[in-house]
């Protein structure tokens, strides 16, 4: 019988790898609004991400040696052929500098000089990659559009986009708040003790209030992508990962994000958070699974009954079933006329939680 290998001297990961598990991580965690592996879109599944995820791998692995505009088009193809739409056009963009930076150098310090060294053939092979992807909501640009002729470079392309796209902007600024934020914040969510689908999820949170979603703002404009970025900072404010409060905010904010058609989809905060694990990954910075005599994780008082084996998507799904009752008892209130709190609300007024009935309801 052969003896298990330990994690701690295990051989590292591969950069292909690294980019499907990243994508894997990412789409697996129960996040607010996102595509998951208990929330489809009409139009997309959790399947078409988890085939994505593996259909990368390859180009990835390869990054180093094609360069970055040839990786992005190479990504989006193989992509392409096994899913019908784009699940990950914005992933790839960030990956394909990452996963190009050579494996004895560090990305922090890496990543600026394959910037640097892109050329005209990196901005043709991307807006290739781009039209073939046919992402949503991108519009038309007054210079640079992805439908005429690309520019000589794709540095200057990204920089004309930063201040509207957040994946462009990773570019113009040597990939700051993939490194210092999305990333930073998940190996600071392991450190604390949590799971692994709490880390990610916390991290998203985070970067949504940071950062209004690019996605949202194209579909639905920059007012909406601002509202959620305000009802992500809420459930922060409510507590931590397992805090009954938090848990009941992220339902509220996976309700309205999923509203209108799934058109709030914060689908480039997903974007810059598989970024962020590929870094961790890469890096070796947090370990995937615990070992057997790892020490427990962090425990923290509840305020609701959640069973000790339960993770923290069997008590969100909790928390959303009695969040989604109080609802519907609220709204057979309004219809009653009768006081909510204390206080009487007309149709279009506001619920005990801020929340617009006419805008979210």
């Amino acid at each position: 019988m052969s003896e298990r290998t330990d994690p701690a001297v295990a051989e590292p990961l591969s950069i292909g790898q690294c980019a499907t598990l990243a994508c894997l991580l990412e789409a697996t965690a129960p996040k607010p609004g996102n595509v998951h592996r208990g929330a489809d879109f009409e139009n997309m599944t959790f399947t078409d991400f988890a085939v994505s995820a593996a259909a990368i791998g390859p180009a990835m692995q390869a990054a180093a040696q094609r360069g970055v505009g040839a990786t992005v088009l190479a990504a989006v193809q193989a992509t392409r052929r096994l899913v019908p739409v784009n699940t990950n056009l914005g992933t790839v963009l960030l990956l394909a500098p990452l996963a190009a930076v050579p494996r004895e150098q560090r990305l922090n310090t890496g990543v600026g000089q394959v910037l640097s060294n892109l050329a005209a053939c990196d901005a043709e092979a991307v807006y290739a990659a781009i039209r073939l992807a046919n992402p949503g909501g991108l519009g038309t640009a007054a210079e640079m559009d992805v439908a005429e002729a690309a520019p000589e470079s794709l540095l200057a392309a990204m920089a004309a986009a930063a201040n509207h796209d957040l994946v462009a902007r990773q570019y113009a600024d040597n990939f700051s708040e993939v490194l210092n934020q999305a990333a930073l914040w998940i190996v600071e969510g392991r450190a604390a003790g949590w799971s692994l689908s709490d880390t990610i999820i916390h991290a998203q949170l985070r970067l949504l209030a940071a950062w209004p979603d690019s996605l949202i703002a194209r579909k639905c404009g920059l007012p909406v992508a601002e509202r959620a970025s305000a009802l992500a900072q809420r459930v922060l404010r409510a507590g931590l990962p397992g805090d009954a409060d938090y848990l009941y905010e992220v339902g509220e904010l996976d309700f309205w994000l999923r509203s209108a058609g799934n058109r709030r989809n914060p689908g480039t905060t997903a974007d810059l958070i598989a970024a962020g694990l590929f870094v961790v990954l890469r890096e070796n910075a947090i370990t995937i699974a615990k070992r057997q005599n790892q020490v427990a994780e962090i425990e923290r008082p509840r305020r609701i009954p959640v069973d000790h084996h339960q993770d923290f998507a069997g008590a969100l799904v909790q928390v959303m079933i009695s969040a989604r009752a109080e609802r519907q008892l609220v709204r057979a209130k309004r219809v009653q006329g009768t006081p909510i709190n204390g206080h009487e609300t007309s149709q279009c007024g506001t619920s005990q939680h801020g929340l617009s009935a006419c805008g979210i309801w």
